[in-house]
C-alpha cells in the first residue's frame, strides 16, 4: 500500500513538472508566426506612418519577449493565488474603464480606448476581460449554489456585467463590450446556470443591441453594423475595409500569392496588421494557410477545454473555462468578421494580430492555463 501511494505521489510531482506541452508548443507557434505576420501585412502601412518599415515588427517583438515573460512567471505561480486577488481585481477594473474618461484618456480615431501614462499605454477593456474571469470564477467557487438564486448569484454577476458594458460602450468599443457580457454568460453557464436564464440573458442583449443601434445618433452606427450585409453597396464607404478584405482572401486562391507578396496591405486594407490580419493570411497562404491556422486553433481550444475538464477544483475548472470562452470568442468573431459574416467589431485575432496589451494578456493567460495543468490529476 506504501508503494503505491509512493507511486501516486511521484507521478502527481511529474505531472506537477511538465503540465501541458501541446498548449505551449501551439501558443509560441502562433506568437512567432504572429511576429511574421505582422512584418509582412505592416511594411508598407509602417514605412508610410513612420518612414520605418520595422516600426511594428520591432515593437510586435518587443511585446512578444515580454509575454513571454508573463506567460513563464504565471506558469510559476499558484493558480489559487488569483482567488484571493478575484475582488480587488473587480475593483481595479472598474477603476481603470472610470480612468478612461479623465485627462489619462487617449482618444484615437474619435474613440478613448486606452490609457497614456508616459511611455505606457494600457487598454482597460482588455484588463478588464481577465479581472471579470477571476471575478465570477472566485464569486461561484466559493458557494456553487449562488448559480441557482437570482438574487444572491445571478443578480449581482449581472449588474457587475451592465456596469462593465456600459463603461466600455461609452469609450465607445462595442467589440469589447460584447466579449466581456460573452465570457461572464458563458461563465455563468459552466456553473450550471438554468436554460430559462440563458435565453432570458440573450433576449436582454438583443434588445439592448437593437435599441443600441436605433437610438438617437446612431446612424453611423446602425450603417455600419448592417454594411456586411452587402457591402459592395457602398465600397468607398462603410463597406470599404470589408471589401477590401474580401479581396485579399478571393486573391488568395487556394496556395495564396506568396509570403509578402499581397497587394492589399500596400495601402488598401487599412491597418492591416490588427483586426484583418485574417486576410493578409488568406491572400499570402490561400485557403490552406487559413485551414492550417484555424486547425491550430481549434487543437489548442481542445487542449484548454482538457484542462478546464480535468481542473483540481471549481475554482480552477471556471478559471480555465473563462480563458478558454475568451480565446474562442475572439477567435470566432474576428474570423467572422474578415470573411464577412457579421458586422466589424474591431476584435483581434489572439496571438498573431498586432497589439501589445491583448498579447500579454492571452500569453498570460496562456501561462495561468499551464499552472492548472500541472496541477490537474489527469
Amino acid at each position: 500500500m506504501t508503494t503505491v501511494a509512493a507511486k501516486t505521489l511521484k507521478q502527481k510531482r511529474k505531472k506537477l513538472k511538465s503540465g501541458d506541452f501541446v498548449l505551449t508548443v501551439l501558443m509560441m507557434g502562433l506568437v512567432v508566426f504572429g511576429v511574421i505576420m505582422v512584418f509582412s501585412a505592416s511594411y508598407y502601412s509602417a514605412l508610410s506612418k513612420t518612414g520605418n518599415p520595422y516600426q511594428y515588427l520591432i515593437r510586435d517583438t518587443i511585446w512578444a519577449v515580454g509575454g513571454t515573460i508573463v506567460f513563464l512567471a504565471a506558469t510559476l505561480v499558484d493558480y489559487r493565488l488569483y482567488q484571493k486577488l478575484a475582488y480587488p481585481a473587480a475593483v481595479i477594473a472598474l477603476v481603470l474603464l472610470l480612468l478612461i474618461f479623465t485627462p489619462l484618456g487617449k482618444d484615437s480615431h474619435g474613440a478613448v480606448r486606452w490609457l497614456q501614462v508616459g511611455p505606457i499605454t494600457l487598454m482597460p477593456g482588455e484588463i478588464t476581460k481577465v479581472c471579470a474571469i477571476v471575478f465570477v470564477a472566485r464569486f461561484f467557487s466559493d458557494q456553487p449554489k449562488r448559480i441557482k438564486s437570482l438574487l444572491k448569484g445571478i443578480l449581482p454577476v449581472c449588474l457587475l456585467m451592465l456596469v462593465y458594458v456600459g463603461l466600455i460602450l461609452k469609450q465607445p468599443n462595442m467589440s469589447t463590450a460584447m466579449t466581456v457580457a460573452g465570457i461572464m454568460c458563458g461563465m455563468m453557464f459552466v456553473a450550471g446556470l438554468d436554460w430559462i436564464w440563458i435565453i432570458a440573458l440573450a433576449g436582454l442583449g438583443g434588445v439592448g443591441c437593437w435599441v443600441l443601434l436605433h437610438m438617437e445618433g446612431a446612424e453611423y452606427r446602425l450603417q455600419r453594423y448592417t454594411s456586411f450585409l452587402d457591402p459592395f453597396a457602398d465600397p468607398q464607404g462603410a463597406g470599404y475595409q470589408v471589401v477590401q478584405s474580401i479581396l485579399a482572401m478571393g486573391s488568395g486562391g487556394l496556395t495564396g500569392v506568396g509570403l509578402g507578396k499581397s497587394i492589399q496591405k500596400t495601402l488598401y486594407l487599412p491597418e492591416p496588421q490588427n483586426d484583418f490580419i485574417f486576410a493578409i493570411i488568406g491572400e499570402e497562404l490561400g485557403f490552406i494557410g487559413c485551414l492550417v491556422l484555424m486547425m491550430v486553433y481549434l487543437v489548442l481550444i481542445w487542449r484548454c477545454c482538457h484542462i478546464c475538464l480535468n481542473a483540481p477544483d471549481m475554482f480552477s475548472m471556471l478559471l480555465a473555462s473563462g480563458i478558454t470562452i475568451m480565446l474562442a470568442v475572439q477567435v470566432l468573431l474576428n474570423i467572422a468578421v474578415v470573411t464577412s459574416c457579421m458586422p466589424p467589431t474591431g476584435i483581434i485575432l489572439p496571438f498573431v494580430s498586432y497589439g501589445g496589451n491583448a498579447l500579454v494578456i492571452f500569453m498570460g493567460s496562456m501561462g495561468v492555463m499551464l499552472n492548472i495543468s500541472r496541477h490537474s490529476a489527469v
